[in-house]
């Protein structure tokens, strides 16, 4: 498959030129969509679906338990599906636990810290409570657990790769884009969750469906998990998905093109659509790669893409009194037109404005 089939192929898998029917759905198809940044892994499911959906439109699937945001893999924040979340975690979980010792070590984090951050936090939410991080740091202090010096981030992601807590409801903001999330029970907060035969089978398929064409690697990549592990869900049978190449994957069947998808797009920082894969000059140039990152901050920077190819970056600020700026378009190559750019600028700021 050359790379001109392979970026259209993606984009249709993205929902990116075959757009879902609603937010919800784009969730579910994409099962977990990268949200280091929360206001850009929103726009990546507005992006995704059809109609015009607003940021508050949104957040409402958050207060409404539909969404939630946790550390899925990688150690990195990730909008999931309510009902999906424990199985994720049952595949992912474990991994980025073990890896997180060394830094719990360093930061005095033993057993009894961790024992005592889960008793303190359980009993401050249970009932239907929530809580903002700075809440829950505080819950902490109050226990004898200094949450400085990032003890308390590390204290409470444990618990939310053990699927104790997530991020939850999203707390309003006046006249700002809302950037912030209240910590909840899994247990209370979580209505439905699905349960799959094969947790890593299933990982692999989702990704495929969401993802595809793309490799056991990629999906190792992705989901912050061995190669080992990644290869051998690769290897189980599913009528969702097949190989269209040796060791290449896609869905079956694919989702239906929409006619009138813009071609050029304007998408969030940490962009699945880029981020998802080992080799990233698919769907970027190679020049490029230094100016979309990541870089050495590990930041990833918006993208603007024309027929699934990185022309440019782009810039806009969501503090309070500027989120109504328009949107700054750098452009790296002369692969748009300034109109479309223009159009694809303005359908963020409607969203983010909304």
């Amino acid at each position: 498959m050359d790379q001109r089939m392979l970026r259209a192929e993606r984009l249709r898998s993205h929902r990116l030129s075959a757009p879902a029917r609603s937010v919800a759905d784009a969730a579910r198809h994409m099962l977990a969509v990268q949200a280091q940044e929360f206001w850009a892994g929103r726009w990546a499911l507005a992006a995704r679906s059809s109609g015009a959906a607003t940021l508050r439109a949104v957040d409402r699937l958050f207060d409404r338990g539909v969404l939630v945001r946790a550390w899925t893999q990688r150690g990195t924040l990730h909008i999931v599906p309510a009902e999906d979340l424990a199985w994720v975690l049952g595949v992912t979980g474990d991994r980025q636990l073990r890896m997180a010792v060394p830094r719990h070590r360093e930061l005095g984090l033993g057993a009894a810290e961790l024992a005592t951050t889960e008793r303190v936090v359980r009993a401050a939410l249970r009932g239907g409570n929530a809580l903002t991080r700075t809440e829950l740091f505080g819950v902490l202090d109050g226990a004898g657990i200094d949450p400085s010096g990032q003890r308390g981030l590390h204290a409470v992601q444990s618990l939310a790769l053990r699927g104790i807590v997530c991020q939850g409801p999203v707390v309003g903001r006046e006249d700002g884009a809302t950037r912030e999330q209240r910590f909840v029970l899994c247990e209370e907060h979580i209505w439905r969750s699905a349960a799959p035969a094969d947790p890593a089978a299933e990982l692999f398929v989702r990704y495929i469906v969401g993802h595809g064409p793309a490799t056991a690697e990629d999906f190792a990549w992705w989901a912050g998990l061995t190669l080992g592990v990644a290869r051998a869900a690769a290897a189980v049978p599913d009528a969702r998905i097949h190989e269209i190449e040796a060791g290449l994957f896609a869905a079956r069947p694919r989702p239906r093109r929409t006619a009138d998808s813009p071609t050029v797009l304007a998408l969030g920082p940490f962009e699945e659509y880029y981020i998802s894969y080992q080799d990233r000059t698919v769907a970027c140039p190679p020049e490029h790669l230094a100016a979309v990152g990541p870089g050495k901050n590990g930041m990833v920077r918006p993208i603007l893409l024309a027929d699934g190819v990185v022309v440019g970056t782009w810039r806009h600020s969501t503090a309070v009194g500027r989120h109504r700026e328009d949107p700054v378009p750098e452009l790296l190559t002369p692969g748009a037109a300034q109109d479309d750019v223009a159009a694809a600028l303005g359908r963020y700021a409607a969203f983010i404005t909304g």
